[in-house]
């Protein structure tokens, strides 16, 4: 059994990527005051003084990349952590808020893959959408997620969840940037279809993407079916909506509209929505769609204050500190129990 210590390792496993960080917990559970001085792939003290580390590396999302590919991410973040040797990884506790990861075999398969990284530490995996709440210093409220794709989930303090959308790409995932896209391009071929000039919308979708017109512009959707790629265009659609083109504007407000439905939706079903016995709970806005685009964040906060939860907040920290509270918490909780690991 390698030698542990009360080390922790938060992980923010995405469809694309994984971002890592890696703290001194110093026996003492403290929880994260905030992102500290730590910048991708460097160090800081974001942890009540305590050293951290973090790194960026790709997918460890099995589901996205196959079980060979996430364990060479997760071999290559020890790696780059100091901790690649699994006899002696030094780490005691590990968290890993993951995409996806709604069932039991999902989280299994990953939590098998990081133990075998990292034998002998406590390992916990859980939906992305928990480490964002923990990130933004919550124990109970809405996360709201709008990046490549959406979801919203929540949870009461009393410990009741709810879950919508997440349905991803090809059955759903409305307002997320890869919607917001894919509705720019069906514009253009509407446009197209009905003998009409191109819009400022469509000028500018083909000049991005090089194509030629809108049959081009079909045939590259499907022949580069990337979702990140075209996610990546949804900054352009916002861009001519701040100038008041109609088109952009509407496909816009539309994606508001369809993110603040799962917000209301997962409430409602939780009963959590003022005037139904309880008081409002904070909606935590987070993915780079409204994390990253002021705009389309504030008509969502509109729309959610008009249907009643009028506490809204933008996420200001990576979720990967979110998985490093959550693990200083299962290693204060451990030592509470078992006593401290000895070394």
């Amino acid at each position: 059994m390698p030698r542990v210590t009360d080390r922790v390792l938060g992980l923010d496993i995405g469809g694309s990527k994984t971002h890592a960080i890696l703290a001194d917990d110093g026996g003492t559970g403290f929880g994260v005051n905030g992102p500290g001085g730590a910048g991708l792939d460097g160090g800081g003290s974001g942890l009540d003084g305590h050293a951290a580390s973090e790194c960026t590396a790709g997918s460890a999302n099995i589901a996205s990349v196959g079980p060979e590919a996430a364990a060479s991410a997760l071999e290559e973040i020890a790696v780059r952590l100091g901790a690649g040797n699994p006899g002696s990884h030094g780490i005691g506790t590990v968290v890993a808020g993951a995409a996806g990861a709604d069932t039991r075999d999902g989280r299994d398969r990953l939590a098998a893959l990081l133990s075998r990284q990292f034998p002998g530490a406590r390992i916990r995996v859980v939906h992305d959408t928990r480490i964002i709440l923990a990130a933004g210093g919550l124990a109970a409220g809405t996360v709201l997620i709008s990046g490549t794709g959406s979801a919203a989930w929540a949870r009461t303090a009393d410990g009741s969840e709810a879950r919508a959308g997440g349905w991803g790409y090809l059955l759903g995932d409305e307002g997320s940037g890869y919607a917001v896209a894919r509705s720019a391009v069906r514009n253009a071929l509407s446009e197209h279809d009905g003998g009409l000039p191109a819009g400022p919308l469509t000028a500018r979708l083909l000049d991005r993407t090089g194509a030629a017109g809108p049959a081009e512009l079909l045939d590259l959707f499907y022949r580069k079916p990337e979702r990140r790629y075209w996610a990546g265009l949804a900054g352009t659609v916002l861009e001519l909506a701040a100038r008041a083109d109609r088109v952009s504007a509407a496909i816009v407000d539309d994606a508001a509209r369809h993110l603040a439905v799962l917000a209301v939706a997962v409430n409602e079903r939780l009963g959590s929505i003022p005037g139904a016995g309880h008081a409002a709970q904070p909606v935590l806005l987070a993915g780079g769609m409204l994390v990253n685009q002021p705009a389309l964040a504030g008509r969502v906060a509109e729309l959610l204050e008009a249907g009643g939860l009028a506490d809204v907040r933008v996420l200001d920290r990576a979720p990967a500190w979110g998985a490093v509270k959550l693990a200083l918490d299962d290693a204060a909780a451990s030592v509470q129990l078992h006593g401290p690991v000895p070394a």
